[in-house]
């Protein structure tokens, strides 16, 4: 059985490779792209990068892999294909510790680039604190967290269990790059010429349109809000 569970294990992201592979012929990409680029005109524009599953209405959405028709081709660590100071509104919720520093400060910059004067970045990622504080006095999320986490993404590891392999795991697993703490994601967005940068609790904003836009519901109740920090920024 043990056997059995391994191997379904290892084969999971071939069989995920290929789904995605067989979704992107549907799309036909090329033209996919350019009929969301010109049928997307709204008053306010906003983007939304890398959305997976989570497509948001009034959005430009986004992904590198997109597995919708409704989804726009983008790879966040080059150009954007967009004129400088072309929307309103840039969002992204747990993509960027999908990059490496360099790469997530390259998509900061083209964030920047391609809002207008005023215009806001919202940026919704794992905070480092958040796993250093798993090794301290836990609360019962946390505990309940702690539970999840080793269950869901660790069953074959039995014996011993503990905060250091949930936290390298979160470290290695999905691809994961660089998980940022508050100082260096506000320092990061700074250094692309961002200012004002303000901290949000999840799906709480003091711009409507930057409301209610993390995907709550992919995770346990409670765990998004635990993991996660949002961090908003203004171009002068």
């Amino acid at each position: 059985m043990s056997l059995a569970r391994d191997l379904a294990r290892d084969l999971r992201p071939l069989g995920e490779r290929v789904k995605r592979w067989f979704s992107q012929l549907k799309r036909l990409p090329g033209r996919t792209d350019q009929r969301l680029m010109r049928d997307y005109a709204p008053a306010s524009r906003k983007l939304h990068l890398g959305c997976g599953d989570s497509v948001l209405d009034g959005w430009l959405n986004t992904d590198f892999s997109p597995q919708s028709r409704d989804v726009m081709t983008l790879n966040a660590t080059r150009r954007f294909p967009f004129d400088d100071e072309s929307f309103d509104y840039v969002f992204s919720e747990h993509m960027i510790e999908h990059l490496r520093l360099t790469d997530g400060l390259k998509m900061l910059a083209e964030c920047f680039r391609v809002l207008r004067p005023g215009g806001r970045v919202r940026i919704s990622t794992p905070d480092l604190r958040f796993l250093i504080e798993l090794e301290g006095k836990r609360s019962e999320v946390q505990e309940r967290y702690m539970e999840w986490s080793a269950a869901t993404f660790l069953p074959h590891i039995t014996g011993f269990a503990g905060e250091a392999l949930v936290i390298n795991n979160y470290m290695r697993d999905w691809g994961h790059q660089f998980i940022y703490d508050e100082r260096t994601l506000r320092e990061a967005l700074m250094s692309c010429g961002f200012c004002d940068a303000v901290r949000y609790d999840l799906n709480e904003s003091a711009d409507v349109n930057l409301r209610d836009l993390e995907n709550e519901s992919r995770m346990p109740e409670g765990f998004l809000a635990l993991e996660t920090m949002t961090l908003e920024a203004r171009k002068p």
